[in-house]
């Protein structure tokens, strides 16, 4: 690492820790020649999957393009950044964890409407008719009911899950 000050290369690590849940490590550096000291930042460089769309093209994958469908979603909705950025981070890692070079949209799709009938029905039914291609009310009625089957978002976060989270 070069010294951001004096541009000389030997520096030395002072501290290092944990930051941004994990996902990165935080150094404290000081340069041998100069003294001075700064700190950097170092996160793991991944690759994203390409997206493999219905008709067969292959786009790169985009992390905007998730976040804005979800809010789409979720428009008008009482439901906290914080909670949608959680559900985005872990689709995210669910991504990562396939190890896979390409990943169809169908099952990334899945994954967003987890997430979303997670944080808010309202919003999940809003995409699950636009994804599934609802043509009539009945297709609506039949989701709906499926949703009464379920316990509730609310009644969910009261609930301690024994099992790991589902794929």
């Amino acid at each position: 690492m070069h010294c951001p000050f004096c541009g000389a290369e030997d520096t030395k690590v002072i501290d290092s820790r944990l930051a941004g849940e994990g996902t990165m490590v935080r150094r404290r550096r000081e340069c041998l020649t100069c003294s001075e000291r700064y700190t950097t930042f170092e996160t793991a460089e991944l690759v994203m999957p390409r997206v493999v769309k219905n008709d067969g093209r292959r786009e790169p994958f985009d992390e905007e393009k998730l976040r804005s469908g979800i809010w789409r979603a979720l428009e008008k909705r009482p439901v906290d950044t914080e909670e949608v950025e959680s559900s985005v981070s872990h689709i995210l890692k669910r991504i990562r964890a396939t190890g896979e070079r390409e990943i169809h949209s169908m099952k990334l799709g899945e994954w967003v409407m987890l997430a979303l009938r997670d944080l808010d029905q309202v919003a999940y039914v809003r995409f699950a008719s636009v994804y599934r291609s609802f043509q009539d009310v009945n297709a609506f009625e039949e989701e709906i009911e499926r949703l009464r089957q379920e316990p509730s978002p609310e009644e969910k976060k009261q609930q301690h899950s024994l099992l790991p989270d589902e794929e």
